[in-house]
């Protein structure tokens, strides 16, 4: 089954991401936008807090099911921290 896997990063490591995910044979593609993240408010600093957001960059990577831990695996190491992700299935992709 294929997956969706989602990563939701601090502005700083987008680029050593980018690099990570061109460098897995076993990722096809992906796609990156801006996003803003809600809450925690404990761990915003004062100005996030104002605007009650902060800044993060989201990709999304289809892939094989069975290979999406080991991409994970090697997030912490070869990129950082501050990585959110999740996992969904994929009912149905292709193009038109």
């Amino acid at each position: 089954m294929t997956a969706l896997l989602v990563l939701n990063i601090t502005p700083e490591l987008e680029e050593d991401l980018v690099d990570y995910l061109l460098d897995r044979v076993e990722v096809g593609g992906f796609t990156s936008y801006p996003v803003h993240g809600h809450g925690e408010q404990s761990r915003l600093s004062i100005a996030e807090q104002v605007s009650g957001r902060r800044k993060r960059v989201q990709f999304e990577i289809l892939l094989p099911e069975q290979l999406v831990d080991e991409v994970i695996a090697g997030l912490a190491g070869e990129v950082g921290k501050g990585i959110h992700y999740w996992q969904l299935p994929v009912m149905r992709s292709g193009h038109l």
